[in-house]
């Protein structure tokens, strides 16, 4: 069943950023693991307040969500809020930048394996390729395990003793008010280790900043300012963690005759009086070639003609497309010469069109009076 986020934090579909955030931030500390110990129950709701709360004060991921649902955030690439370190690890910012087992004394530890830090990518691309499809091969700047200690940090023959500050924690704490809190450790850096002999090539810290090469996938339908994420290729974790992400955002240059609103496509196309009158077939452009269009005789300006099908993929369907919407604008003639007036002419007493213009009442009055 998919998933109603608005609903899941009890808030509406219009409530702005703060709502959002209080509405979170009450159901965290109420669902929080600390406070609901073993309780499986809590802490699936955790989670999924969490996703929630990742998605709708997420401009971009909202905007996708408001637009195609649960199933398009999936197509561009997002899978969740994950495990209970990525929840911890995404929404510190609630509470000034401290994590949740800052606040309440446990989560996660900083000593041991970490996660790497995520990145973001801008990528153009063309029009066409936002509603075909496409694949881009990007390089990427980024921290990877370093080749000579294999990402350990340590020298040959080196060893690991245990951080005197923090006791192997890798986090001090300190009482203040109500809470304890927990802050990495300035000694050690969070690792609850030290090395006697550092890696000479990386210095200790297990990795090197490399440029690496990523196939970027994407998907047909894609609108400017959608986001993607590619799991595991951001940079490397340490002591043996995993990577972070790399989130490519898209941007798409604008075509010269074709223009976009969600699915649809709109084209606009000027054709002559005697085209609208007489009716006609017209071709117009579209991204898979030119395309013959008929047009019903008495159209009028302003109005449109819809190909169906012919429009932009909806995200996470194989077969649903939106439409091509020609604008169609009909132009008048400046000028006639005598022998198309006289036809004009001849065709608007047939239509008893009268295009003289009609007597004022103080003309009519005048005649009266010359009679």
């Amino acid at each position: 069943m998919a998933k109603d986020y608005y609903e899941i934090l009890g808030v509406s579909r219009e409530a702005d950023a703060a709502e959002i955030k209080k509405a979170y931030r009450k159901l965290a500390m109420k669902y929080h693991p600390d406070r609901n110990p073993g309780d499986k129950e809590a802490e699936d709701k955790f989670k999924e307040c969490s996703e929630a709360y990742e998605v709708l004060s997420d401009d971009e991921k909202r905007q996708m969500y408001d637009r195609y649902g649960e199933e398009g955030l999936k197509s561009s690439g997002y899978a969740g809020a994950g495990n209970i370190n990525d929840i911890f690890s995404h929404f510190g910012d609630l509470f000034g930048g401290m994590g949740f087992g800052d606040l309440f004394g446990g989560g996660r530890k900083s000593g041991g394996p970490q996660q790497g830090e995520n990145l973001r990518y801008d990528l153009e691309i063309s029009f066409e390729e936002a509603v075909k499809g496409t694949q881009e091969t990007i390089k990427v700047n980024r921290m990877e395990p370093c080749d000579k200690c294999n990402g350990t940090g340590e020298a040959e023959g080196a060893k690991r003793t245990k951080c005197s500050t923090c006791r192997g924690a890798g986090r001090v704490q300190m009482q203040q008010g109500f809470f304890t809190i927990q802050t990495t450790c300035p000694r050690c850096g969070g690792l609850g280790t030290m090395i006697d002999k550092p890696c000479t090539k990386c210095q200790g810290t297990g990795r090197m900043e490399q440029d690496r090469e990523v196939l970027v996938k994407i998907p047909a339908g894609v609108d400017d300012g959608t986001r993607l994420r590619l799991r595991g290729e951001g940079e490397a974790g340490t002591m043996g963690g995993p990577s972070g992400d790399l989130y490519v955002y898209i941007s798409v240059k604008p075509h010269k005759t074709i223009k976009r609103d969600g699915v649809n496509l709109f084209v606009e196309k000027h054709i002559h009086v005697a085209q609208a009158i007489l009716g006609c077939e017209i071709e117009v452009p579209t991204l898979d070639g030119p395309e013959v269009v008929t047009i019903n005789p008495g159209i009028q300006s302003g109005e449109t003609v819809t190909v169906k099908g012919k429009g932009v993929p909806v995200l996470g369907s194989k077969t649903d497309k939106g439409d091509l919407i020609i604008i169609v604008t009909v132009d008048i003639p400046k000028k006639v010469n005598s022998e198309e007036r006289k036809l004009l002419e001849a065709f608007a007493k047939s239509q008893g069109v009268d295009f003289k213009p009609e007597k004022s009442f103080f003309d009519k009055l005048k005649d009266k009076f010359s009679e």
